[in-house]
């Protein structure tokens, strides 16, 4: 098969694959192709490719065929297992102030520190504890699930100050997570300080969006 018929053959399998899988967003109401399709989409491109590579010349076209197949079937595999992930989270977080966001196969809770932590303290306000035992319920069924914790502030004090707050606070989100029975092989913590605003810290409205604990979830690759 020629090059320019491999690429053709891929560009169909995976358009055929995002054909099937539009869904209606239940916030906006408006059609999106799942991640489940974008995942399978792509691993399909990439199982093509790798599977052409590694054929002889005159199996090439039947290698990326199959190379395609088993690509579609492992990127649509992480695709619909952080969906039912995402889906959970948005429906035990509703209302608690905690946004959830997707980003390709990564989901992001974005934590407010004026409902996570008192001024300048270090201590989860419990009062969030409820919250954070949510996000442990679903992490504890989705346990092929990595966390990363990290810890943000403001400008507002030094910068030395502000690391090591923001080191401290994440730490022990962290380790408040792992007493509910989470492995603490799947969770870490790091502090950012005031190094990533998310808003300007000229303003009180801005300095409050960038005290935060984000909490970044990843699918496990083995």
């Amino acid at each position: 098969m020629t090059r320019h018929l491999r690429i053709c053959a891929m560009g169909l399998i995976a358009a055929m694959g995002l054909a099937g899988c539009q869904s209606t967003d239940p916030y906006t109401g408006q059609q999106k192709t799942s991640n489940t399709a974008v995942g399978g989409g792509v691993g399909a491109i990439t199982g093509a490719i790798i599977g052409a590579a590694v054929s002889s010349k005159s199996d090439r076209g039947k290698g990326a065929l199959i190379g395609a197949a088993v690509g579609g079937l492992a990127g649509a595999g992480v695709g619909n297992y952080m969906d039912k992930q995402e889906a959970q989270l948005r429906q035990q977080l509703q209302g608690s102030g905690v946004s959830v966001t997707r980003n390709g196969d990564n989901i992001i809770l974005n934590m407010p520190g004026n409902i996570t932590f008192d001024t300048a303290r270090d201590q989860v306000k419990s009062q969030f504890y409820p919250t954070l035992d949510s996000v442990a319920l679903v992490l504890k069924e989705f346990d092929e699930t990595k966390v990363l914790v990290a810890g943000h502030t403001d400008s507002i004090g030094t910068a030395a100050d502000n690391q090591a707050l923001s080191e401290r606070r994440a730490m022990n989100v962290a380790k408040y997570l792992v007493s509910q029975n989470l492995s603490y092989q799947r969770v870490t913590s790091v502090g950012y300080g005031e190094s990533q605003p998310i808003a300007d810290n000229m303003y009180e409205a801005g300095r409050s969006q960038n005290r935060r604990v984000e909490l970044t979830l990843t699918p496990m690759v083995r």
